[in-house]
């Protein structure tokens, strides 16, 4: 039997000040924001434990985005590639992390997930694109890797690639989602399942 392949480790964002959401009237830390009793970053690492590859949470402080995935990377050296998925990513499917990961596996060397043709996150990246992401600094994220790259873009049924909490808008959106999955589920009271 042919040895398992090492899988990706999951980056998840955990650092962000959060401003825009304060801003729209939040309180606190937008990852502790509660969405249907739970908080938002709860809801992103049940979804990457579901998925059953390895993570690394980045929620040290630091001043940009691409300064945590540099972190991130630097703390993960050796794997043979990385997902980065921001923290207030609540709705993204474990199904969709093993889709970019298996993109990945396949000699992709940056995926990109996308739903009805509008890119979203986890960003996937192989091991070529490893020292580029640990010179990362500022608030632009990993733009300039992918723009240096070949791009695989990777259409998927999962709308939760996009649903991004930045504000309390879109906290009450993310909640109205999770309820209207799970009336189409039928089971009115609790969310979809994930996977």
């Amino acid at each position: 039997m042919p040895p398992v392949p090492p899988l990706p480790v999951v980056l998840v964002l955990a650092s962000g000040r959060g401003e825009r959401f304060v801003a729209s009237g939040g309180a606190g830390s937008k990852l502790q924001a509660l969405l249907a009793g739970k908080p938002v970053l709860q809801w992103t690492l049940d979804a990457v434990r579901a998925s059953g590859l390895p993570f690394h949470v980045e929620d040290a402080g630091h001043p940009g985005m691409g300064d945590s995935i540099a972190a991130a990377v630097r703390a993960t050296r050796g794997a043979p590639g990385w997902l980065v998925l921001p923290g207030d990513l609540p709705l993204v499917k474990p199904a969709t992390l093993r889709q970019v990961a298996q993109a990945l596996a396949e000699g992709a060397e940056v995926v990109v997930p996308s739903y009805r043709g509008e890119r979203g996150h986890p960003v996937g990246f192989s091991a070529a694109c490893g020292e580029a992401l640990v010179a990362l600094t500022g608030p632009k994220g990993a733009a300039a890797v992918v723009k240096a790259h070949r791009v695989t873009e990777l259409p998927v049924q999962d709308e939760g690639v996009q649903v991004d909490i930045d504000t309390v808008d879109a906290l009450a959106d993310a909640e109205r989602r999770l309820r209207a999955g799970a009336a189409e589920d039928g089971r009115t009271g609790s969310p979809p399942p994930r996977g």
